[in-house]
């Protein structure tokens, strides 16, 4: 039996490292989409190997013990920064009036459709406004000044698939990376909506993407510094970490990286301020008010 669009394979060449979703079919060549990974690659059709239903399991159950524990580092950083957070507000809890919270809103641009589902999942878990929108990457310089004036966002994530080729040119030519050049491209076209680096925060790129020149382009988080591959999650919680950070503190790089599950090594960016406003009081509306 032929190989056929949607079904997850891996690579003979590669001994079988990464898992695969078959995107296209050309001739003899595929071109794939990492089922974990933001990687686009092609592949001889000679080259893949249907992988097992048993392989599959085995592969999304490891994945999910991965993404289960980068969850519940979130999970205990967000609760240390809620306490700081309620111990300021109520003046060391000296105070009791109730404060409300102005959250950030999150814009985000995903080359690949499941993977922009499974992030929006996330965002929705951990309690942020996400407008998603899935565009082919070579679309999204074109569309992104329209939407940035639409929403309003005050974070932008931009990516889906991408990847290096040395057969293309050195590291540092842009024209060797399939969509990096759309990606940054699109963060210069952001920046002319909003050009202070704190006001609106960007990140941007996926697997193996130039980091430089997308860092110059005014993103303030990128992809990939040493050209690894990249979690579909990661831009989430950089996303995360800024806009529950309140706005009087900056966010080093470090600690941006430090619940993702990639690290320095696919990710890095410049100190950025946080996002998150806290106010006072919280008026709660009275339903027995009588009505004058």
């Amino acid at each position: 039996m032929g190989i056929t669009i949607g079904e997850l394979v891996t690579r003979s060449s590669y001994q079988h490292d990464l898992l695969f979703r078959v995107a296209e079919l050309n001739k003899d060549i595929a071109i794939l989409h990492g089922a974990e990974m933001r990687l686009e690659v092609d592949a001889p059709l000679h080259d893949l190997v249907v992988a097992k239903r048993q392989d599959v399991e085995r592969r999304k159950q490891k994945e999910k013990e991965k993404e289960e524990f980068s969850y519940r580092l979130f999970r205990q950083d967000y609760q240390l920064m809620k306490e700081k957070r309620m111990y300021q507000s109520t003046d060391g809890y000296l105070n009791n009036a109730k404060f409300f919270q102005l959250p950030a809103k999150v814009l985000h641009l995903d080359g690949d459709p499941m993977y922009l589902r499974k992030c929006i999942s996330l965002y929705q878990r951990i309690g942020l406004q996400v407008h998603g929108v899935h565009l082919n990457e070579k679309e999204m310089p074109s569309e992104i000044g329209g939407l940035v004036e639409r929403i309003g966002p005050d974070i932008i994530v931009i990516t889906g698939h991408d990847a290096y080729s040395k057969n293309k040119g050195f590291k540092n030519d842009l024209r060797a990376y399939r969509h990096s050049k759309y990606f940054a491209e699109a963060v210069r076209e952001a920046r002319r909506k909003s050009s202070n680096l704190d006001q609106l925060v960007i990140f941007a790129g996926a697997c193996q993407s130039h980091f430089e020149s997308l860092i110059r382009a005014g993103a303030n988080y990128a992809s990939s510094p040493l050209r690894i591959n990249i979690h579909a999650l990661d831009p989430v919680y950089i996303a995360a970490k800024i806009a529950y950070t309140p706005f009087m503190e900056s966010v080093s790089v470090w600690d941006a990286l430090r619940n993702t599950m990639t690290g320095e090594k696919g990710m890095g960016g410049v100190e950025t301020r946080g996002l998150l406003r806290t106010g006072l009081p919280y008026l709660e509306e009275d339903d027995d008010e009588e009505e004058e």
